[in-house]
């Protein structure tokens, strides 16, 4: 073989090499590149930038932020677990962590009644804002949003889906497994991988948010918006704790107060009620100049 073919042979296999190097990728297709910890700023503006995107073309103008317990189901679901946790306690009935589990599945049956709650409210609010759907323009405000996953989540993108409106899920990446609930409208849901921008879109177009009992997810939401509106960061909204009863219980307000620890007027950034109708009112009241 001559030298020219020698040459030639190490050209085309290094001609190969160049081809096949991640290097030659253009950037926005090379996947490794994108993943490395050096893009994750041009991660999170690609994670504002594309829902932002959707939900303008959407129409979508103004959102109430639902928040609430992942782990509350509806009545049917709450005693079907009921039961099987009583069934699991009688093949071992000295067990402490059965009991435990029965107290805890009854405790879930009577908080059953805020997903009803839920569902119902976001009825109410999809209704009103999106009654234009009707008369076949897209624009829509008062939609609602959730983090849509189970619980009260599926129960407010499921009250949006029974009176015939698009709602929003913004969904999150998490270490187990997570599914977006089955009534979020298709081309509205969303997943990300950064909390903190999950939360730069709730907020973004938000005019009002109702709270229902939660775990850590909600009280983290309910303190970051009650924040945000307290150092006025975010512009007036009507926030609803709904549940009296068990909001007074998991946090003293008053005390917070009379610690001056805040002040007596951000006892003024929210509102109890225990009623759909209650809270749709108050929403409403405070945010029928969006429309």
């Amino acid at each position: 073989m001559s030298k020219f073919s020698k040459d030639s042979d190490v050209a085309n296999s290094n001609l190969e090499a160049i081809m096949s190097s991640p290097t030659y990728k253009v950037a926005h297709e090379d996947k490794e590149f994108l993943n490395s910890n050096e893009m994750r700023g041009v991660r999170m503006l690609l994670e504002i930038s594309k829902p932002e995107l959707h939900l303008e073309l959407a129409g979508i103008t103004s959102t109430i932020i639902v928040f609430g317990g992942a782990r509350i189901v509806d009545r049917d679901n709450a005693m079907k677990r009921l039961d099987e946790a009583k069934q699991a306690l009688n093949k071992n009935p000295e067990s402490e962590s059965l009991k435990q589990g029965v107290r805890s599945c009854e405790k879930l049956l009577d908080l059953s009644r805020f997903y009803k709650s839920a569902r119902e409210f976001a009825f109410l609010a999809s209704k009103y804002g999106q009654s234009n759907l009707d008369k076949g323009q897209r624009c829509s405000s008062h939609v609602i949003v959730t983090g849509g996953g189970p619980g009260i989540m599926e129960a407010a993108n499921r009250g949006a889906f029974e009176a015939g409106c698009r709602s929003v899920g913004l969904n999150i990446s998490l270490p187990f497994e997570q599914h977006p609930n089955s009534f979020v409208t298709p081309e509205l849901c969303f997943q990300f991988n950064y909390f903190s921008i999950r939360k730069f879109h709730f907020v973004m177009r938000s005019v009002g948010a109702v709270l229902f009992p939660g775990g850590y997810g909600t009280l983290d939401e309910l303190f970051e918006l009650l924040t945000l509106r307290q150092v006025g960061t975010k512009s007036p909204m009507p926030i609803v704790l709904f549940g009296r009863e068990f909001w007074e219980r998991v946090i003293d307000f008053d005390f917070l107060a009379e610690s001056g620890l805040i002040s007596q007027d951000d006892l003024k950034l929210f509102y109890f009620a225990d009623s759909a109708e209650e809270a749709w009112g108050y929403i409403q009241a405070g945010t029928s100049e969006s429309l």
